[in-house]
């Protein structure tokens, strides 16, 4: 079924969605213009609306173009911003046409009046989704011996125009190492808010979506216009509140200001991807539908459960030997763990995180016997096993550096400046990608890896490339070299699953999770503080994705003291993991922490494949016939979301039934019992 319709007589275009809908027209002079993003328009009504005639005033900041440009009355942002071999600058376009493609994409095909630019704006729809997909492809339509190169300034992936509101309002996130998606709702002030990352990923500091509403939206209420963008480099998400009472426009795209990329002649450059979707359920609408998108367009393995992980690291150190590894793996299998990671201090001399990285082969004095052994028990245990990596990273104390000084990134005549005693390699380069996939692949192969955790622990500085006439593209191909090394392993190893980090919650972003399976969201693991962190990561992301660890009390981050049912419960509302140090776990601590696994693995196909719901000091999921509830704080009676009215559910533990309409209204009764932290899980199944 086709669900992009054009109407010749008008040149409007009207994309349709399963409860919304877009609208755009080319106009006269041949730009593409928005119309309507939001409920359901036919055809007819789309074709009636008016274009808003920004262009026409001198006064104007924005123009409602589905591209913004320089040229001509425009005085906003420029989404696309080039110049031109002969220092001219500006776009003034001419429409060659556009093609729906499958009755899903819709390509809109553009290029200069004068100068060898072409453009084509890219959208995609999809049947089980409001979420709609665009994209830019810019080309140098030229010839080398007559044209030269033209620089892109800034090329954004759209630009998404929103309806004016008298108290339009933003939602975003901040955040900082060990305190990440720190979630924000501000009034919109007039002009322009950029929302940046300078640091080559999308980094701790914001994560790259804004959420629009005009001020009224709730959880449960309210229309909500979402966009995300789909990249893991330096990112740029620019909010622009006209005083003209046009639209309010947000457009995004990588890179970041400063930096520019040349193309040349026959050449072309696609941006990621930048979606949006309206949605008319409040901000847990919105939420619940990137979900489900994720889930099903993002995602290389979205139905399969996440495993209970134990990861070595905060156990063990640096000190990372066969005896001590063994010791907590026994402990591990027999809390019924799923897949027992080794993280940091396997590899070349890394005894601490000054020496090491980049000499990819096991330390020769704690594993003379190289990986083999410890794997083998591991397996035998009942286990995956999986294995911490850094592959864009060097120290100079290395004999990767030593052999190849040349392939980190730097400037002449500059510092190279250390950031944990470590350098960033550069992964633009092939020479550097193809070392990095071969050595990934031998260590794979060698023990057939199940698990990979990928770390990037350090922002770029110094982000130059010698020798190369177009340097600062780097910014963009590092992260393309990225991708293109995980595509390429994950495909030699189908049985290979990657896990996301950077300094913990660095790159959490859906260009990463299109190719990896859950994503380390902080080094943070105090479950207090992780109620924050993880309640601004499920704005956007599946709890599927979210890896949340139980760690030791007091927590080696914090200080703080909380009870082991806490910790646990708290990390349930993920893909759950423990870093504990299990070897100094007692034996009731162990025995509750082997019940509470078991806990986890029966309402893990809840948590992890239903929908969220974020109540008041809780978190509900459903799936099915099955309804799960993770709450802590105090007794209360907490009303509960997106229940049948009719339906009546029982509790799986204590049999007790419950009417839906009054879950509802006064809500389920909580028990959390006394104590410090005192929380609860509570399972219910519709009768």
């Amino acid at each position: 079924m086709s669900r992009i319709f054009f109407d010749a007589a008008s040149h409007t275009l009207l994309l349709t969605t399963p409860a919304t809908s877009y609208a755009l027209r080319i106009d006269a002079e041949g730009a593409p213009r928005h119309l309507h993003w939001g409920a359901p328009l036919t055809v007819e009504q789309a074709t009636a609306l008016p274009t808003y005639d920004g262009l026409t005033s001198s006064f104007a900041s924005t123009s409602g173009e589905e591209i913004n440009v320089e040229g001509g009355p425009r005085f906003g942002v420029p989404s696309l911003l080039v110049r031109y071999a002969n220092g001219a600058r500006g776009v003034e376009w001419h429409y060659e046409g556009h093609e729906i493609t499958d009755g899903s994409e819709l390509h809109i095909h553009l290029r200069d009046q004068h100068y060898p630019l072409g453009c084509t704006l890219h959208y995609a729809v999809h049947d089980d989704s409001d979420i709609i997909e665009r994209s830019l492809t810019v080309r140098h339509l030229g010839t080398a011996d007559e044209d030269g190169p033209i620089e892109m300034l800034r090329c954004d992936a759209a630009v998404w125009s929103i309806p004016s509101r008298s108290g339009t309002r933003m939602t975003h996130t901040v955040g900082q190492w060990t305190g990440e998606t720190q979630l924000r709702r501000t009034e919109a002030p007039y002009a322009e808010t950029t929302f940046t990352s300078r640091r080559g990923v999308s980094g701790h500091f914001g994560n790259p979506w804004l959420m629009v509403d005009a001020g009224d939206a709730t959880e449960t209420h309210g229309d909500v216009w979402s966009t995300v963008l789909a990249w893991s480099g330096s990112w740029r998400i620019t909010a622009h509140r006209d005083h003209t009472g046009g639209p309010f426009t947000v457009a995004g795209g990588g890179g970041h200001d400063g930096i520019s990329r040349r193309i040349q002649p026959g050449e072309s450059h696609r941006t990621p991807v930048f979606a949006g979707q309206f949605s008319q359920g409040g901000f847990g609408a919105a939420s619940r539908g990137w979900h489900a998108y994720i889930a099903n367009h993002v995602l290389p393995h979205p139905d399969e459960p996440r495993p209970v992980i134990y990861n070595s690291w905060e156990a063990t150190g640096w000190h990372v030997t066969p005896h001590g590894q063994r010791a907590l793996a026994d402990r591990a299998a027999d809390l019924g763990v799923e897949l027992f990671v080794v993280d940091d201090g396997w590899f070349g001399q890394r005894t601490n995180d000054r020496a090491g990285l980049g000499d990819w082969h096991p330390n020769p004095e704690h594993f003379p016997d190289g990986l083999g052994p410890l794997v083998d028990l591991v397996r035998r245990l009942g286990m995956g096993f999986g294995l911490w990596v850094e592959p864009e990273m060097t120290n100079p104390d290395s004999d990767l550096y030593r052999r190849h000084p040349d392939w980190v990134l730097h400037m002449p005549h500059r510092r190279r400046t250390e950031l944990r005693h470590q350098l960033v390699l550069n992964f633009a380069r092939e020479d550097v990608t193809e070392w990095a996939y071969k050595w990934l692949d031998r260590l794979v192969a060698q023990h057939t890896i199940d698990y990979l955790k990928w770390d990037m622990n350090r922002a770029f500085t110094e982000a130059g490339w010698p020798g190369h006439p177009d340097g600062e593209r780097l910014w963009t191909d590092h992260t393309r070299g990225v991708y293109a090394v995980i595509d390429r392993l994950r495909h030699a190893h189908p049985g290979l699953r990657i896990e996301g980090c950077a300094g913990g919650g660095g790159r959490a972003d859906l260009g990463m999770l299109a190719r990896t399976d859950q994503t380390w969201i902080s080094d943070n693991t105090d479950a207090v503080d992780r109620i924050t962190i993880q309640h601004g990561y499920s704005q956007i992301y599946p709890a599927r994705t979210m890896s949340a660890w139980v760690t030791d009390s007091p927590n080696p981050h914090t200080g703080r003291t909380t009870p082991l049912p806490y910790r646990f419960h708290i990390a349930m509302t993920g893909a759950l993991g423990i870093g504990g140090d299990l070897s100094h776990w007692s034996q009731p601590e162990l025995d509750e922490a082997r019940e509470l696994v078991a806990l986890y693995k029966s309402i893990r196909p809840v948590v992890q494949f239903g929908r969220q719901y974020r109540l008041e000091d809780a978190v509900q999921y459903m799936a099915d016939d099955r309804l799960v509830v993770i709450a802590w704080g105090h007794d209360r009676d907490l009303p509960l979301n997106g229940l049948s009215l009719d339906d009546v559910y029982v509790d799986e533990l204590t049999g007790a039934e419950h009417h839906a309409a009054n879950l509802l209204t006064r809500g389920l009764p909580l028990h959390l019992g006394g104590g410090d932290r005192p929380s609860a899980v509570v399972r219910l199944t519709k009768q």
